[in-house]
């Protein structure tokens, strides 16, 4: 995110008391890197979960101290997350990160029917990114947990991201539900789901936010472009959120305002008790840092609430 977006959302996070937050397997200088500016950054309070002598290693490599921070040791990545989620069901953390580990390694545990952190939402992961060329942020859902998801699970994935912008004070979050038209085609998917989304909410299925689609991603960014296709609608141009087709989709559009458009990012997986700050290992200290303040600001709301 730019520095006066993350300002703005640091700000937000530090008037609340810091999240007891459980990061998995932080051996590499950038995960151990993000947990411990988080940390003096008063926006979590974190217990490490790696094996120590190689948490240890990293820290002298990189010149990062482990003084005064909690640490457990496990043999490997595998127990390390296993351990998170343990911590998280016994209501001794109330957040997760992960570190160096692959995400599907986390996610195995956090979504293990036995001892994961599951609730009737499916879960899913949001972007939150700032654009240098769009006025405000945009979130971008789902690039990173569900592949192919079904009209439910779309419905669930919608809801996520705007009980997400509730907690970050967008009242009635603009919802883009993207295809590659702007009007429905039995032979696009896409299209078909955004008409029932809409629908849905229409008929409280969904509520809190503003649905509109299909629309294609220059009409839900674009007043021009809208306009240009003669498209009257409360949310072209204006979209909060952007509900993308399918992960391929979405991965491709995150990464593209990355590496083209110069956006900055944070992640965060929603949906389970808990929620995990999700992100990539090409993620610097900064993303880490956006995203713990997104997920001390969600925990929070959930004491609260």
């Amino acid at each position: 995110m730019t520095s006066d977006a993350l300002s703005l959302l640091l700000e937000l996070a530090r008037a609340l008391p810091a999240v007891r937050m459980a990061v998995a397997h932080p051996c590499d200088a950038e995960s151990l890197r993000g947990a411990l500016d988080a940390r003096e950054q008063g926006l979590i309070d974190p217990i490490l979960i790696a094996p120590l002598a190689k948490l240890q290693a990293v820290a002298e490599a990189s010149g990062q101290s482990l003084q005064g921070v909690h640490c457990i040791d496990v043999p490997h990545s595998h127990a390390a997350a296993e351990q998170a989620v343990q911590l998280a069901r016994r209501g001794e953390v109330n957040a997760l990160m992960k570190g160096s580990l692959h995400s599907d390694e986390l996610l195995h545990a956090a979504l293990s029917s036995a001892g994961g952190l599951r609730t009737e939402r499916r879960v899913s992961h949001v972007f939150a990114m700032e654009v240098p060329a769009y006025p405000k942020p945009l979130f971008i859902t789902d690039a990173a947990v569900n592949i192919e998801p079904d009209l439910l699970a779309k419905r669930d994935i919608v809801q996520n991201a705007i009980d997400l912008l509730h907690a970050l004070g967008i009242v009635e979050p603009k919802v883009a539900i993207l295809a590659a038209v702007e009007t429905v085609n039995p032979a696009m998917r896409a299209t078909i789901d955004a008409a029932a989304l809409c629908k849905m909410a229409d008929r409280g299925q969904i509520s809190g936010g503003m649905l509109d689609g299909p629309l294609a991603f220059d009409n839900a960014i674009s007043a021009d472009a809208a306009r240009s296709k003669g498209i009257r609608s409360p949310v072209a141009g204006l979209a909060d959120i952007l509900l993308v087709p399918d992960l391929e989709a979405g991965n491709m559009l995150a990464k593209q305002l990355q590496y083209l458009a110069g956006a900055r990012a944070a992640g965060i997986v929603l949906g389970l008790k808990v929620p995990i700050v999700l992100t990539s290992r090409a993620d610097n200290a900064e993303a880490r840092m956006a995203s713990c303040a997104i997920a001390k600001i969600l925990a929070a709301r959930r004491v609260v609430a």
